[in-house]
């Protein structure tokens, strides 16, 4: 049993056998897909100018200091007055200081899906 152990401690010659592959064509397909997210937010400051403006019907301006008519302008802060007080009137008055005049935030998100297919055609 001695000598059996020794024999197998002589260390001996290791053949490599060689490999001859035993195909002719071949194909190979591959699809790879990603997904890609994007969040931004979009802030929005919109300024804007002084805007003083008046609109009626049936009413009349009238300069406070000389009393005399006032076409359209309403910066030395005229009176108004009806014309014919027997029939119906409307005034609208705007005044706006000039400044920021709206801001607007918007976040959205865009998803985009990609799909690659590749294919390889090969032989030997």
């Amino acid at each position: 049993m001695r000598p059996l152990l020794l024999l197998l401690l002589i260390p001996a010659p290791v053949f490599a056998q060689s490999v001859t592959p035993n195909f002719t064509t071949g194909t190979m397909t591959q699809t790879t897909t990603a997904t890609q997210t994007i969040t931004e937010t979009v802030a929005t400051e919109r300024f804007g100018g002084a805007v003083s403006t008046w609109n009626a019907d049936n009413v009349h301006p009238v300069n406070m200091s000389t009393g005399t008519a006032v076409v359209g302008d309403i910066v030395a802060s005229p009176e108004f007055h009806v014309v014919d007080t027997a029939l119906p009137w409307q005034l609208e008055v705007t005044t706006r200081a000039a400044g920021l005049v709206e801001t607007v935030d918007t976040t959205r998100t865009i998803t985009t899906d990609t799909v690659t297919n590749t294919s390889s055609v090969f032989s030997q």
